[in-house]
């Protein structure tokens, strides 16, 4: 079965990369504006809101050792210089782990010997086919800091570093010998971006092969194979590159789970990218095996990884908080005094999904699990924006412009590509050993 690209989704997708190109042009030139008048610009904004940059109060201790006024308009200037960078930087990192865990979630399939999920995996091939361009998109971001052109990760600064410096800091100095310096850690990001994106052509041409094998199971043996080194991979490479690009825009905090807690975030969008595409596909009659039965099992898992997200937000938030370590819990101080909608996104993650999603009949509503999908998706964007902008942007974020031309312009990329991929598959993996499996499958309940 093969899915004609609709001339209509190809238009609107360009179209959004259009809109999406001017909107972020036209924030970029009202964003230049405020950096060249930006001393009046941010005392405007302290006058303005003064507890987000300075708390609900300033003790006298706090006073004392924040005596250089020029040192701080500096390090705000530098903030406020970033949000260029952070707006693209928060679709892109979105779109390239949605991509990165559909082609893990793929092969989980193929190594569990999955049986349901055979009618919908070309739709998970056709999700990973992004995977390159959102690993160009999240390496202009990451080599821009290597080249210092923008300060996302202040822990590239030199001057941290080096002993003789007033702004030595010992605790990046201890972390710059084994992990975070600028040419180690630049070493790695390549070789996360490079090797996941190769892996997406190795499963891919496993898979083509299986169906002109007519089911050989000495290819699938190889697929079988290749699919648990890619599951190895990306377990390594999930976890470091959570750290690298996220967790490193804070130096200074740490927890001990935040890879699982990034790495559920964009599966669970992944999850509900294939329930969309999956019931967009039924509707135009190119996928009819897909049936309530696989639909169900995918609303499963956005369900479930939704409450899995959640109770990894909270042990997160609730024993930092509860330990009262002050290194940690300034972490969520910043975005609890700067970002005052940020437990609302909770409400979409968690509340939406367990409310909504709960019940099995619900599970098999096309148009409830379809605006479900987006509903979710655009949730775990408002995640990732609550990673991101705090350490990179501070204060100075908002959802204008910029925000919106990055996120619509990289959605309509994100749907050329997959869309466009998916029109060069075909969508019934026939050599599968357990595809009829999959044609025949009924959920009991």
């Amino acid at each position: 079965m093969q899915y004609t690209f609709s001339p209509k989704l190809r238009t609107a997708s360009f179209v959004m990369i259009v809109i999406g190109v001017v909107l972020y042009g036209i924030g970029f030139f009202l964003h230049q504006q405020d950096v060249a008048n930006s001393t009046e610009y941010i005392n405007g904004l302290i006058e303005a809101h003064p507890t987000q940059f300075f708390g609900d109060y300033i003790t006298d201790s706090y006073a004392s050792l924040n005596t250089n006024h020029e040192e701080h308009m500096h390090h705000l200037e530098n903030l406020l210089k970033n949000r260029p960078w952070a707006a693209f930087y928060v679709p892109a990192y979105l779109s390239f782990g949605i991509a990165a865990s559909a082609l893990f979630f793929l092969c989980i399939q193929f190594v569990a010997n999955a049986g349901w999920s055979m009618v919908v995996s070309r739709v998970m091939e056709g999700i990973a086919t992004f995977l390159p361009v959102g690993a160009v998109l999240v390496g202009i971001v990451a080599l821009g800091s290597t080249f210092h052109m923008n300060h996302l990760y202040h822990w590239m600064e030199a001057d941290l570093v080096d002993p003789s410096s007033p702004k030595y800091d010992i605790y990046m100095a201890n972390k710059a010998q084994l992990w975070l310096n600028v040419p180690f850690w630049t070493i790695r990001i390549i070789i996360y971006l490079v090797v996941l994106s190769l892996m997406v052509f190795v499963i891919k041409n496993a898979t083509r092969k299986l169906d002109e094998a007519h089911g050989d199971l000495k290819v699938y043996s190889q697929l079988y194979t290749k699919s648990v080194i890619y599951l190895v991979i990306f377990a390594i490479c999930s976890a470091a590159f959570a750290w690298d690009f996220i967790m490193s825009l804070d130096p200074h905090w740490f927890s001990s789970l935040f890879m699982w807690y990034g790495m559920v975030s964009y599966l669970v969008s992944a999850v509900s990218i294939m329930a969309i595409i999956s019931i967009y596909l039924k509707r135009k009659g190119s996928l009819p095996l897909f049936n309530d039965n696989h639909l169900h099992d995918l609303t499963k898992f956005m369900f479930g990884f939704s409450l899995l997200w959640s109770y990894l937000w909270f042990c997160q938030f609730m024993l930092q908080w509860y330990a009262n370590i002050p290194e940690e819990v300034q972490y969520f101080q910043q975005r609890m005094a700067q970002y005052p909608l940020y437990f609302w996104m909770l409400i979409i993650n968690l509340v939406a999904p367990f409310l909504i999603l709960i019940s099995s009949s619900m599970k098999r509503r096309y148009q409830i699990v379809f605006v479900m999908g987006f509903v979710i998706v655009a949730g775990h964007y408002w995640d990732f924006y609550n990673q991101i902008m705090p350490a990179a942007v501070g204060p100075f974020h908002n959802f204008g412009f910029m925000e919106i031309g990055s996120l619509v312009g990289v959605a309509g990329l994100f749907t050329f590509v997959v869309m466009n991929a998916l029109s060069k598959l075909n969508l019934e993996a026939k050599g599968h050993p357990y595809f009829h499996e999959s044609k025949i499958y009924e959920y009991p309940f």
